[in-house]
């Protein structure tokens, strides 16, 4: 009899803890959708790898059952979904007030505790002016020449080759070049591979959290450690023997940590460097090589650029003079296609907040302490906003001036938070395209496909060949090489 109590009883407070998981508490009421699995929550459904470039089927499903707005639970923490461009932008916009910058338990781990990204308030505007520094659009202009040097020098290579994986080797020239800058590394003259532990961290940085040996998710941090103590070496290194000058953000960061009074720490340095190493690396080589796949695709596009580009050759006084940032300013057919190529690869898939406070938004509540995901692909890819979304089609921006976030674009990110990197992207992307279409073409040879996971990724790798156009110089160049 004890025995049928004590089931019912288990059976009552299973039920309850149930129901107590699918109706949380709150306030208000709470936006619609499910919260899945008792503690899962819905985590499997939205990391199921899918191949459309439309939104993933995991938001576009609830979006089509609940509206723009919708709750969940991911990765351990009940959560809102924002589809809505309007609290998308309240959102952004109330940083510090009603939300702040927040990632799941996950990713803190995986980017540090003391990254960036975890910051707020005085120290994350401190650390902010520090990068800007060394990517804002003042050094850029310095840094026009070693750019295309860079581009120039990989097509060379690669042209000499009878296949190229191109994005493998976009990441190797952009965290060659990135790598220069901050802490002066050169991978030739190296013992150690710095980039191969970040290739280990990227496989496992969107995938299911599962910390054990073999797992993409254990590999991912076991390649954090060990870029880890590889930068934390370097620094070491560099701190027992000063430069005389400074030359690098090596020596910018050892300036600042030896001032009195300073909010800078060694972890604080060391998880930004990191951070800053991974994201101009991965997220460019990514948008590079999703340019080149629609251009493959798209000639009058193709055809386009190469105008554009050739006209400013033909503009200069000097035909072996390198890029200004006047040409570069003027590049404006390329903005259209590099707006357009960021709009459809949706390279960030989803930008996470924690409310502060409980929000009343539109007749539903978040309360406070819950996480909110902003859904840059279900903005990019809306047909009230996008005439045929899908297709690519750089003149749709064709007198749009873009300079920051708006309502209806976010690729990078919006409010006080907008992407650091931002410009660095744009003109490593573009003086890329002017050197690609003013002296090259490619053959694709294979892969090409992409998988979002939910972010976007290259399974089979973009295969080319890569052709000068000036067949002759290609082979003077390639014996001289060989």
């Amino acid at each position: 009899m004890w025995g049928l109590y004590l089931v019912a009883l288990v059976i009552i407070f299973l039920t309850f803890l149930a129901y107590r998981w699918r109706n949380p508490t709150c306030n208000g009421r709470l936006p619609p959708g499910s919260m899945g699995l008792p503690l899962l929550g819905e985590t499997l459904q939205f990391f199921s790898p899918n191949t459309s470039d439309d939104i993933s089927p995991f938001i576009k499903k609830r979006m089509k059952r609940y509206g723009e707005i919708f709750k969940t639970h991911l990765v351990g923490k009940p959560l809102v979904v924002s589809t809505d461009p309007d609290l998308n932008y309240l959102i952004f916009q109330q940083e510090g007030q009603l939300f702040q910058s927040w990632y799941p338990e996950t990713f803190t781990e995986i980017f540090g505790r003391q990254s960036i990204g975890s910051l707020h308030g005085f120290i994350y505007k401190y650390l902010k002016n520090m990068v800007l520094s060394l990517f804002g659009p003042e050094s850029l202009k310095n840094m026009l020449s070693e750019v295309e040097h860079a581009a120039c020098t990989c097509l060379q290579q690669w042209s000499c080759q009878d296949t190229v994986e191109l994005k493998e080797a976009t990441a190797t020239m952009i965290f060659d070049l990135t790598a220069k800058k901050l802490i002066s590394y050169d991978s030739k003259n190296s013992s150690e591979n710095l980039m191969e532990n970040f290739v280990a961290f990227m496989k496992g940085l969107i995938s299911f959290p599962l910390d054990l040996p073999g797992t993409a998710y254990h590999k991912c941090l076991q390649g954090r450690k060990r870029a880890m103590e590889m930068l934390k070496k370097m620094l070491e290194e560099r701190r027992a023997n000063p430069r005389k000058e400074q030359s690098d953000f090596f020596d910018y960061v050892l300036e600042e940590l030896k001032k009195e009074g300073t909010i800078l720490t060694e972890a604080i340095a060391l998880d930004l460097m990191f951070v800053l190493l991974f994201a101009s690396f991965e997220t460019t080589s990514l948008a590079i090589t999703y340019a080149i796949k629609v251009l493959s695709h798209n000639p009058l596009v193709l055809k386009k650029l190469q105008e554009e580009h050739e006209a400013i050759l033909k503009r200069r006084e000097d035909p072996n003079s390198g890029i200004t940032w006047k040409e570069y300013k003027s590049m404006t057919y390329t903005f259209q296609f590099m707006n357009e190529t960021v709009r459809l690869a949706n390279i960030v898939p989803g930008i996470f907040r924690k409310s502060l406070s409980e929000v009343n938004f539109k007749g539903y509540t978040i309360p406070a302490g819950w996480a909110v995901m902003v859904c840059p692909p279900a903005v990019h890819l809306n047909p009230a906003k996008y005439q045929d979304p899908l297709s690519f089609n750089p003149s749709r921006w064709e007198g749009i001036e873009m300079n920051g976030s708006t309502k209806e674009f976010m690729a990078f990110g919006g409010g006080m938070r907008f992407c650091v990197g931002a410009d660095f992207t744009k003109v490593q992307m573009a003086v890329f395209i002017h050197s690609l279409v003013t002296k090259y073409r490619w053959n694709t040879i294979k892969g090409g496909n992409t998988i979002r996971t939910p972010g976007l990724q290259f399974p089979d790798g973009f295969h080319v060949q890569m052709i000068r156009r000036d067949q002759s110089n290609q082979e003077s160049e390639c014996s001289i090489t060989n």
